[in-house]
């Protein structure tokens, strides 16, 4: 007769038990890889030592242990949950409950992870019909040992509870909640393996509406249903198996339970998994490639076994479907086929099925045996369709709709239409670049900048960019624009100048869909040149009359000049939301009109007329303020024409304000003033701050140490000195963190800086601050480029990775070498800095003291 009381804890004999059956999975896994094959097993290790534990603990029975969740479904990841219900016919006494808490405790000394609950079979019934997640969990379950029969009343009522509406509706609503929460995009930087659009979540909702369904649970029973045909059922056996394999790695990897592909794996992950970097591509972003391709058809076969699954739940309430032509008709809001060898018959409807989408505006959509007929279908495009002069015809009438383009171009994207017709196209999908600025894979770049150019011809969208609007509005054959978004990134990873090589595969798309060769022109010329816009305005100094006149004979005409800002602004706006700003919109836009006036009067205005201009333009400022005709004269006859050729006039009638008293005090004087930089619907706000004092070498390093401790980046700066051994010093301000900067900080940063400049002491360095994980995991290789001019100065370039108290190091190197500064171009990229200075002075005219100084610069650059 067994004793009432328990059996001896024998932790050592479980412990050994549960270590045993790690090391062995980790082994089977080192040596076979096979992901299913782990889950299966440590489920069945993790099934005996549960089981033991309970029959050594000699529970009632008429209790029952059951797996539930992920457990209960016979998939346990290394470092998983192990979730449990201890079902009991009835409320338990104090004895019971003492000991099934000892349970518990006994599970956690011995190193299982338990998530568990203890109900009664009417409180895991009561729970399940209000709360979606527990029934969820409770449908998988699975008995482990214990009462068979009350198991079983426990699964009868369950299903009798169970709603496979209610259940659809509700998983529906979760996923869709679920998109929002990571932002509806399976390309996330570091994404979420169970979780994300793409993930592992979005196939076991899929088995969770069928299994409630009463439809199967297994793909080989849906397909066996007609739900899926035996190709889809492949396909997500291996898109399953991939995301199997990448979160045993992780959790393996990180010996804990995470399941997001952090930047800090992406490298180990893809050395594991033996993926080689190339030439030009790093082993990283061919994993992530690999990952966001197969994420895109978890979502894409998601999407076809919803719609398949959701009609048999609800019995359709059907019209009679209206016929659009002899291979499409409209049934329930939705595009469907007239029978699903549509494409098989005719492959050129495969184009046109997005076509009539964007003729018809009713239309939400397909229904699913449309999007499985499509997906069977993809593979017909091939050499010959690309060659039809049909199916050519039909490609170019998707640019010119008045609706639907980039909804279209999307959905092609996702259903692999569009990359299938343009195979250049297809080789960037899902291709991550870990350069420090692009935020979304080349592909959802590519789209992103289409909408943005898109949105530029819609009235609603009017108010965002007017000037893009207008511009638009008045630019004949605006889609040619977008053909010129597909392409300007479509060379990305092959190695060498993409725009050059994108130019190539512009030009034949063009002469092969028959576009005039003024347009054929047009859209390869913007290929090749869409980084230029952006390059001169951040990086050169557009008030100099040479600068724009060079940018002028670049773009040609004002088609050209039109079409290419249009192009920098959607294409800067598709980066990153961290690239934009209303600075750089301003740049463009003053760069754009400067350049448009010089076309207007087709010649190049001399430098001297360009001073008299300026110099008009601030007397006339100053006499608004009630200044004199002469109070100019004092400050003016220090400054030289570089000062006159570089300052807009507005801010040299400010600085003549400022200074027109103190030309010769040898006190510094630091005025600051906040200025809105408008950015059509938005505002940034600066601080601009000007530095009048003795000149001295470490200045700017000073002052990049006294900003950066402020809370502040600088995004502009003009250096000056005045002839008679004055620094006259202008800089843009913003908040390094892009908040509103308050009114008061005008008053700190003059009364600061100023007492500072009055007892100087070392330069003090801002703080540095900690490096992102992106930075930190995928460095940029620094780069440093120091060539004198036609002028006797220096241009040094540099590009690095961002991070606080850059600038000052960069100065004080300077500093060191005697370099003077002219003027500052500062361009932050997301975490990508590429700045540009103009120095001269010291010894930069011995090639191999710039050496030297390059050198220095690289050291100090590199993270």
């Amino acid at each position: 007769m067994p004793s009432s009381a328990p059996a001896p804890h024998p932790l050592a004999h479980y412990k050994a038990m549960l270590q045993e059956g790690q090391q062995a999975l980790k082994s089977d896994y080192q040596s076979q890889g096979d992901a299913a094959a782990l889950l299966r097993q440590r489920c069945s290790n993790i099934d005996k030592l549960l089981v033991q534990i309970w029959q050594d603990q000699q529970f009632p029975s008429s209790l029952a242990l059951v797996a539930v969740g992920g457990y209960g479904r016979g998939e346990l990841y290394p470092a998983s949950d192990i979730d449990l219900l201890l079902l009991l016919p009835a409320e338990p006494d104090e004895a019971l409950k003492g000991k099934l808490e000892q349970l518990v405790g006994l599970f956690w000394d011995i190193g299982l992870e338990i998530g568990h609950s203890v109900r009664t079979l009417e409180e895991c019934l009561q729970e399940a019909a209000g709360d979606i997640t527990v029934q969820t969990a409770l449908i998988e379950a699975r008995l482990l040992s214990g009462d068979q029969a009350l198991f079983s009343r426990f699964q009868q009522g369950l299903a009798a509870t169970l709603d496979p509406q209610t259940f659809f509706k509700a998983k529906k609503l979760e996923q869709d909640e679920r998109y929002i929460r990571f932002h509806e995009t399976p390309y996330a930087l570091e994404p979420n393996l169970k979780e994300s659009p793409g993930g592992l979540r979005d196939l076991q909702v899929v088995l969770w509406v069928a299994q409630a369904a009463g439809l199967g649970r297994t793909w080989q029973d849906l397909e066996r249903g007609g739900f899926i045909t035996a190709e889809e059922t492949q396909a997500l056996i291996e898109a399953q198996g991939l995301l199997e394999t990448l979160r045993v790695r992780l959790h393996l990897l990180t010996g804990r339970r995470e399941d997001r592909l952090l930047f800090d794996v992406q490298t180990p992950m893809a050395a594991d998994m033996g993926i080689e970097a190339t030439p030009t591509r790093r082993s990283s972003e061919q994993l992530m490639q690999r990952y966001y391709r197969n994420a895109k058809l978890v979502t894409q076969l998601n999407i076809i076994l919803m719609q398949n699954i959701g009609a048999a739940i609800f019995p359709a309430q059907e019209r009679a479907p209206e016929a659009i032509d002899a291979d499409f008709q409209k049934a329930n809001g939705l595009l469907d086929v007239s029978d699903e060898e549509v494409f098989q018959r005719r492959p050129g409807a495969l184009l046109e099925a997005f076509l009539l989408l964007q003729q018809n505006p009713d239309l939400k959509g397909m229904t699913a045996r449309t999007l499985r007929a499509l997906w069977r279908a993809r593979l017909l495009i091939n050499d010959e369709f690309r060659a039809d002069p049909a199916n050519r015809a039909c490609f170019l009438k998707l640019f010119q709709q008045k609706q639907g383009i980039v909804h279209e171009f999307r959905r092609m994207n996702q259903y692999g239409i569009l990359g299938r017709y343009i195979p250049a196209f297809g080789a960037v999908v899902g291709q991550m670049q870990h350069d420090l600025f692009h935020a979304y894979t080349v592909d959802q770049h590519i789209l992103q900048v289409m909408r943005n150019m898109r949105r530029f011809t819609m009235e609603e969208f009017a108010h965002e960019y007017p000037l893009c609007s207008r511009l638009v509005a008045g630019f004949d054959r605006p889609w040619l624009l977008y053909i010129a978004t597909l392409f300007h990134d479509i060379a990305k990873g092959r190695g060498g100048d993409h725009s050059s090589l994108g130019m190539a595969d512009a030009r034949a798309f063009c002469e092969n869909h028959g576009l005039a060769p003024e347009d054929t022109e047009l859209v390869e010329w913007l290929v090749g040149q869409h980084l230029v816009m952006s390059q001169v305005a951040q990086k050169e100094d557009i008030t100099d009359p040479e600068v724009v006149a060079a940018f002028a004979a670049r773009v040609r005409d004002e088609r050209h000049l039109t079409a290419l800002y249009l192009l920098t602004v959607a294409d800067i706006r598709g980066t990153s939301p961290k690239v934009w700003n209303a600075w750089k919109g301003k740049l463009l836009e003053d760069l754009y009109g400067m350049t448009l006036r010089l076309l207007e009067k087709g010649v190049t205005p001399e430098p001297h007329g360009v001073i008299e201009e300026r110099q008009e333009e601030a007397l006339r400022l100053l006499r608004y303020f009630a200044l004199s005709d002469t109070v100019h004269q004092g400050l003016w006859k220090q400054l030289d024409t570089v000062y006159f050729l570089r300052h807009s006039a507005e801010e040299i009638a400010w600085h003549t304000r400022c200074l027109h008293y103190r030309i010769h005090h040898d006190e510094p004087l630091v005025k600051a003033r906040l200025r809105q930089i408008q950015d059509c619907s938005e505002a940034t706000e600066t601080l601009q701050v000007m530095v009048y004092t003795r000149d001295q070498p470490d200045l700017f390093a000073r002052l990049c140490g006294f900003f950066g401790r402020a809370g502040f980046n600088i995004v502009d700066a003009k250096i000056h000195t005045t002839r008679h051994g004055y620094a006259l010093d202008s800089f843009i301000l913003l908040d390094v963190s892009n908040r509103e900067i308050p009114r008061e900080m005008a008053s700190y940063v003059e009364h600061e800086l100023t007492e500072a400049l009055l007892h100087p002491g070392p330069p003090e360095a801002p703080p540095t601050g900690r490096l992102s994980r992106q930075v930190r995991h995928f460095p940029i290789a620094p780069q440093v480029s120091l060539l004198p001019d036609d002028r006797g100065h220096c241009v040094l370039s540099i590009v690095a990775a961002d991070r606080p108290g850059l600038l000052f190091s960069v100065a004080q190197t300077l500093a060191r070498h005697g370099a003077g500064l002219q003027t500052a171009k500062i361009a932050t990229l997301g975490e990508r800095a590429e700045d540009t200075f103009l120095v001269s002075g010291g010894d930069l005219d011995q090639s191999s003291k710039r050496i030297r100084l390059e050198t220095e610069l690289l050291e100090m650059l590199q993270v």
